[in-house]
């Protein structure tokens, strides 16, 4: 069974706030994800946020279990730990 992700917008300021809820087989996992507005324009390819940070769990469960992914980080950190992501993360739009 692959990972369910739910994601959640929780408030409209600056950076963006989500929740995002990873469940697999083994149980679940929630998350606090914040996102700026210069990192969704140039990231989200015209996708809406909640899509975008869909799009980077899926590229980080490609990676590495759910457990893990950091509880609380900024879409910035996690070209940080994989180089690769800016370029890659338009894969794993649905």
């Amino acid at each position: 069974m692959s990972a369910a992700i739910r994601v959640m917008r929780v408030g409209d300021g600056e950076p963006f706030a989500f929740n995002v809820c990873v469940k697999d087989a083994e149980g679940e996992r929630r998350h606090r994800v914040t996102l700026s507005q210069t990192d969704f324009e140039r990231l989200g390819r015209g996708a809406a946020a909640e899509e975008l940070l869909e799009a980077a769990f899926r590229f980080l469960l490609d990676r590495e279990p759910k457990e893990a992914i950091l509880e609380r980080f900024d879409v910035s950190v996690i070209s940080r730990y994989f180089p690769e992501f800016d370029e890659r993360l338009r894969d794993y739009f649905a």
